[in-house]
């Protein structure tokens, strides 16, 4: 077994969701979640088939960003995970709790826009996800200016009231 560091390249500010899958439909299933779940939603989405044919299938609402997954999950290359891009204006917590309700959607690894690493690990089988690197390590303790700010942010952006 072999480790490695697959880095999701992306624009900086692009938010996008990694997780694990289970079944060839999930391509189609996620794309209808998404749609129901934010109507004229902009995304692109890129499934790793473990399988027969084992392709890289796709679907979106963007042709960019959906050539964007495909390029990613190319790079990343392990069997049934999926990876969602999404458009500006459009959040991962708008849309999370309605990709882990598709029924073969087993793990959701991260959603974030902050830079990206996944780890690998690769056998002579393939290739598997064994965790993220998310964004960087905390450098302190969030103190009441910092407190202060982020709730502030929070109000800003319309996420509390």
């Amino acid at each position: 077994m072999e480790l490695k560091i697959v880095e999701i390249e992306k624009p900086e500010e692009t938010n996008f969701i990694l997780g694990q899958t289970h079944f060839i439909k999930t391509v189609e299933d996620i794309h209808e979640a998404l749609v129901n779940a934010v109507p004229g939603i902009h995304f692109g989405l890129a499934f790793c088939e473990a399988s027969g044919v084992c392709l890289v299938r796709s679907s979106g609402t963007d042709d960019a960003l959906t050539e964007l997954a495909r390029k990613n999950a190319l790079a990343i290359g392990a069997g049934h995970s999926f990876i969602l891009f999404l458009g500006e204006g459009f959040y991962p917590i708008n849309v999370l709790n309605a990709i882990k309700m598709v029924p073969e959607v087993c793990r959701i690894y991260c959603a974030t826009a902050n830079p990206t690493q996944v780890i690998i690990a690769e056998t002579e089988q393939g290739r598997g996800i064994m965790g993220v690197v998310d964004g960087f390590s905390p450098k302190g303790v969030e103190a009441q200016e910092d407190i202060s700010w982020r709730k502030k942010l929070l109000r800003t952006i319309g996420y509390k009231l």
